[in-house]
């Protein structure tokens, strides 16, 4: 795996938070193989977030916002409704 991709994987399995290192560390488990450039910029720019404006938007408690509102968060949200 090369380094970004392992980089994201950890980062999303340890945000601070338990339940977010549960929603999107298994997401990343899951997929951070396959996903494109574009995504990957937006998992990053995610991860600067707040721990509680990521969990209340991967709950769909909250719409993202909208330079958040992309096809990766749509995939994490999809994903994580789906579990």
């Amino acid at each position: 795996m090369d380094p970004r991709r392992k980089k994201l994987l950890y980062q999303s399995q340890h945000c601070g938070w338990k339940e977010n290192d549960f929603l999107l560390g298994r997401y990343a488990a899951a997929v951070i193989s396959s996903l494109s450039e574009a995504d990957l910029d937006a998992f990053e720019e995610l991860l600067l977030e707040s721990d509680n404006d990521i969990y209340n938007w991967i709950t769909d408690r909250e719409p993202p916002p909208e330079h958040l509102d992309n096809a990766f968060m749509a995939a994490l949200i999809a994903f994580n409704k789906a579990q």
